[in-house]
């Protein structure tokens, strides 16, 4: 130890004149995206200090030699990549739209503000854990590319997620590091006259400050919320301190900062978002501080919610109840008392927007949903199950008619393809392909790229996934105290210079959904799949546990366990620290990607998507983005087994389809190889699966989807709600309260006599009587659904509305409908009625409906 006290003093270097916008190239995460050029032009300035500060180009350029920085201004080489790749800079932030938003434009006077907990860039800018903050990069970042009015609002935390470390014995080990904001690829945000914004969110008996940061997300702006400032108690620092760590309180703290902090952020830069996306419910509590915005101009709380949620759109990933926050009432009213009294409103009025029916507790989710009109699930599937989730919000509305909608998931393309590919894109499928990437007339044509440069294309990136795996294993051999010997057995199967190894990748969240360890349900059965030395197969695995997740660290604990056996040494390896650049090696790096989810619990999945732009060959459970993916061509899919299996009859009948997979399919393809070196039956699936998915999972698809079915509509009804001083919203509020109250006593019942059957093309005269209860004619829509069962049923179902002919002696209304079914067969017929008024977003949103 040497004596005295330690001081610490960094020194940077000054950019020469030559090189001075690499500075303004750091601070933008378009480098994240630039498909290599740019984080290439970085990296050569000094590779082992490049490997050293986790690629970030801003952290590079404080500690690089200002030797190195002279040397580079005067390297011809250095400087013409470095005008390239600021020629390309300065043409994509000055390009007008692009084709793809042209299809559905959103008007620059509109703006987009998206909330989210988590935002996944790049590993230079760690505040992201997994999928949730991957897709709400590539939000921003398709955002940037469509040139949308758009803005992202998020927390800036000290801690990211953990860095995983995994001993010997499969314990894994979390480590957390704090960032410093200075290495980050963000500013501080200023007032004009140069001190820093700053925004305050009132928590019991005391104000809690946060620092605004901008971060560059392209030609989108990202802010990000920082409690960890002077002004704050040293709890209140901590608030934002680590990414979905702490107590029930410290996440009702984070999520308050988020929703009214992120809202007064905007309110302070001079920003009117036209449209409000709450991605996932974390910053749900917006809803409440744009409705005391509206409630201290004079709106009542009713009227006010409407104002609000007009404008709102909410999207859920979560497809099990637990998954959602929840709070308990006594915590959510000693937090917002304050809101309460200044509103003069009671407690239990705010407590009823969060609680469902029988509730015990506050649901995130549910404010969500009850302070939006614009819902979604991300996948076809997952929208179907958060429709039967959510259903008690609209209690008489049978679930698939619910306002809960789906939008697919999609992959921000230039992010996960590899350049490698993308230089092949260019050169058969034509200049200009990345602005045709939902065109399938575009991707039909990778079957002009010859199959010799395919498989080799693929070969080469399973060459650099492997020089990552070898170096991954040697430091965590070494850290493990592992042999030389025992290491070269590890690595026996991974040979970059020879990558003709069937490799299978798996790399997710170690969740026990997920069931990382299907896998190995039938050991003997798995031993004969990786005996064969003349086909050997590899099976790749990465992926963190929640430090709570006790189950979920046990899935590691047991792949280790089985990865150890000497029949599997070697052929099974578990690679720690899974992070974005193994993610997009191993997305681009397998020949097969693995997905085995518990039905229906994964609520879309995007790696496989990742995976399949690669040409990587998708193997999964037909879940989430697959079961919409999947067409019998593209890969490969495991059927769900029957509904209300135990767990140990799916695992195993699910198990046996994978098994049988790999057995009859996988492997006798992958090695079905000719004088050439290469399966042409293999590459041909490939080929398909790029053709067939790409279009369709791509993250300009999805949203253009968002644009169309959310965010131009929720625009359009916000100016609606809000025209002549509200007029409409305090009308539609007012409304709804005088239905609520009438409909217990609303009923409806047939009036004539039911046919047995009629010839086709004549007509039936159906007849219907309602009691109103009070409220007219106008309020109330009475509809027949016509239904055919069958073996040829198509599932469709066709509604006609009756016409009101009059009240009868009763006081009852009666209707009318001259039936004239347009389909032969036995048919279901059904009478019903529910409340309808032309300002409703969705027909259905109040949930109320009677049947006859």
């Amino acid at each position: 130890m040497q004596p005295g006290t330690q001081f610490s003093l960094e020194v940077n270097p000054k950019i020469p004149p030559q090189l001075a916008r690499l500075d303004e190239l750091a601070n933008n995460l378009w480098y994240s995206w630039d498909i290599m050029p740019t984080r290439a032009l970085f990296s050569r300035l000094d590779p082992a200090l490049w490997n050293m500060v986790g690629h970030s180009p801003k952290a590079l350029l404080k500690r690089i030699d200002q030797a190195r920085l002279l040397e580079a201004a005067e390297d011809k080489l250095f400087m013409d990549n470095y005008n390239r790749v600021l020629q390309a800079y300065d043409s994509y932030h000055g390009q007008q739209t692009r084709r793809d938003a042209a299809e559905a434009p959103l008007a620059q006077s509109e703006l987009v503000a998206y909330f989210c907990f988590e935002f996944g860039f790049h590993e230079s800018l760690p505040i992201y854990s997994g999928g949730l903050g991957i897709l709400a990069g590539d939000h921003c970042k398709t955002a940037s590319d469509m040139r949308l009015p758009f803005v992202g609002v998020g927390l800036l935390y000290r801690q990211g997620y953990f860095f995983q470390t995994i001993d010997s014995q499969g314990n894994q080990r979390a480590t957390y590091v704090d960032s410093d904001f200075d290495d980050l690829p963000i500013t501080p945000v200023h007032h004009e006259e140069g001190t820093e914004l700053i925004v305050g969110v009132e928590f019991p008996g005391r104000m809690v400050m946060a620092k605004v940061w901008r971060a560059r997300v392209g030609n989108v702006n990202l802010y990000l919320l920082d409690t960890d400032i002077e002004e704050n108690s040293a709890h209140d620092r901590n608030i934002a301190h680590k990414l979905y760590g702490g107590d029930r309180s410290t996440r009702i703290e984070q999520e308050m900062v988020l929703g009214i902090g992120g809202v007064r952020a905007l309110a302070a830069l001079g920003l009117a978002p036209t449209v409000w996306h709450i991605n996932e419910g974390h910053a749900a509590f917006l809803i409440l501080e744009r409705m005391r915005v509206r409630m201290r101009q004079g709106l009542d709380f009713d009227s006010a919610l409407e104002a609000v949620a007009s404008k709102t759109v909410f999207t859920t990933h979560t497809p099990v109840a637990a998954g959602h926050d929840y709070f308990s009432t006594e915590m959510l009213l000693h937090y917002f008392h304050g809101f309460c009294d200044e509103l003069g409103i009671p407690g239990e009025r705010l407590l009823a927007l969060g609680m469902g029916q029988g509730a015990g507790e506050f649901n995130m989710t549910t404010l969500a949903v009850r302070g939006s009109r614009f819902h979604n699930g991300v996948s076809k599937i997952h929208g179907e199950v958060s429709a039967r989730m959510l259903g008690e919000l609209w209690p008489q509305i049978p679930p698939e008619e619910n306002p809960i909608t789906a939008i697919t998931n999609g992959v921000h393309v230039p992010t996960f393809l590899s350049p490698e590919w993308a230089d092949a894109y260019e050169h058969f499928l034509g200049y200009g392909w990345s602005r045709r990437l939902s065109d399938q007339a575009c991707w039909d044509q990778i079957d002009e790229v010859p199959d010799h440069i395919f498989w080799s294309t693929r070969q080469h990136l399973k060459s650099q996934l492997l020089h990552l795996v070898r170096y991954r294993l040697r430091e965590q051999n070494m850290r493990n105290q592992g042999s030389e010997a025992h290491l070269d057995r590890l690595l026996s199967l991974c040979n970059p210079d020879n990558p003709t190894v069937l490799i299978i990748g798996f790399g997710r969240r170690f969740a026990t959904y997920k069931r990382a360890t299907l896998l190995f349900e039938n050991l003997n059965w798995l031993r004969q799949l990786l005996g064969d030395a003349q086909r050997p197969v590899l099976f790749l695995f990465a992926g963190k546990a929640h430090p709570a997740d006790v189950p979920g660290q046990d899935l590691i604990r047991r792949l280790t366990q089985v990865a150890q056996m000497p029949e599997f040494e070697g052929k099974i390896l578990l690679i720690e620290g899974y992070d974005l650049r193994l993610s997009r090696r191993m997305v681009s790096g397998v020949d097969v990607w693995l997905n085995n989810p518990v039905y229906p619990l994964e609520a879309s999945g995007t790696s496989g998507m990742k995976a399949a732009i690669n040409g990587v060959v998708n193997l999964s459970v037909l879940d989430g983005w697959w079961g919409e993916g999947y067409d019998g061509t593209n890969g490969w899919a495991i059927k769900p087994s029957v509904a209300g299996a135990d767990d140990a009859s799916r695992n195993r009948e699910e198990a046996r389809t994978l098994y049988e997979i790999l057995q009859d399919h996988v492997i006798p393809l992958y090695y079905k190889r000719e004088s050439s070196g290469y399966s042409p039956e293999w590459v041909k699936m490939a080929k398909r699966s790029i053709a067939s998915l790409t279009p369709r999972f791509n993250s300009v698809r999805m949203l253009g989807e968002y644009v169309a079915k959310c965010y131009r509509p929720a625009a359009r009804q916000g100016r609606l709600y809000a025209e002549n001083e509200f007029k409409v919203a305090r009308a539609i509020a007012a409304w709804k309260a005088r239905v609520r109250e009438a409909w217990p006593g609303v009923a409806i019942r047939r009036l004539d006599a039911p046919k047995k059957r009629i010839d086709f093309g004549d007509a039936t005269r159906i007849e219907a009587a309602l009691r109103l209860n009070q409220l007219s004619v106008d309020d109330v829509t009475v509809e027949l659904l016509l239904h055919r069962n069958g073996p040829d049923d198509d599932g469709q179902t066709v509604s006609y509305r009756f016409s009101a002919i009059g009240a009868d002696e009763g006081g009852e209304q009666r209707y009318a409908l001259e039936l004239a079914p347009e389909m032969c067969g036995k048919l279901d017929l059904r009478i019903r009625a529910y409340p309808c008024n032309g300002s409703l977003t969705h027909p259905l949103e109040l949930g109320l409906m009677i049947w006859a």
